[in-house]
């Protein structure tokens, strides 16, 4: 039996694949969806925007920057189909989160226990750059998801950008620099635990290896269940 919450996030989700109040970025993730990548030119792509995905009750929250053009904006699920969303959902296997290491499809088998994963912005954006004016409009989504999720304690901001997105939104305007493993608590408002981007600038060159990743959602363990 579907929990209020789930009902009320598939509501959130059913207006957030309807939204087109960005118009470059409308037209750029229906131009990829149209003219797609070779690799996958026998696919339907979804072109549309990408909710967030996960477990109702979850106590953990992952949050990166925006749909890759040949991943989510091709799956229509966040994090699959892309590099990026392998570290992930490995990392989210490892630390228990996941029940299973890969995340291809949207139809994989694909469940997350204790975890929701969702991104500041839910198209995709050309060179992968959002605008400012992109983001905030996109940020009420993410603060609606965050608000439906009752019992949220920790928060991983994938990268600068997500970092700088959160602050705002918990009221923390960050006063510390972001940098892999930097935390920031205010009373009443979920921790936010910053992590490198599991992006392939990051990954290849050793930025972020899967040590440092998987302390990453470690201490995301330690500190929800501290809060519980």
């Amino acid at each position: 039996m579907a929990t209020p919450e789930a009902g009320s996030l598939a509501a959130l989700t059913a207006e957030i694949v309807a939204c087109r109040r960005c118009p470059r970025l409308v037209a750029w993730r229906e131009q990829v969806a149209r003219d797609k990548r070779a690799a996958f030119a026998d696919q339907d792509y979804w072109g549309r925007p990408v909710a967030g995905f996960g477990d109702p009750a979850a106590r953990l929250l992952v949050v990166g920057l925006a749909p890759a053009a040949h991943g989510g904006n091709r799956t229509g699920r966040v994090f699959t189909g892309d590099r990026s969303g392998d570290w992930l959902f490995a990392a989210l296997h490892r630390a228990g989160y996941a029940n299973q290491p890969t995340s291809v499809s949207a139809d994989d088998g694909l469940a997350l226990r204790d975890c929701y994963v969702a991104a500041v912005v839910r198209c995709a954006p050309p060179a992968n750059k959002p605008t400012p004016a992109e983001r905030d409009t996109c940020l009420p989504y993410l603060a609606s998801e965050m608000a439906l999720l009752h019992r949220l304690r920790v928060v991983v901001a994938l990268g600068q950008f997500a970092y700088v997105a959160l602050a705002g939104l918990v009221g923390a305007r960050p006063r510390r620099p972001f940098g892999h493993g930097v935390e920031v608590a205010l009373q009443g408002r979920p921790v936010i635990l910053c992590s490198f981007h599991p992006s392939q600038q990051n990954t290849f060159t050793g930025r972020l290896s899967e040590a440092m990743f998987d302390r990453v959602f470690a201490r995301a363990r330690e500190l929800s269940e501290r809060a519980t």
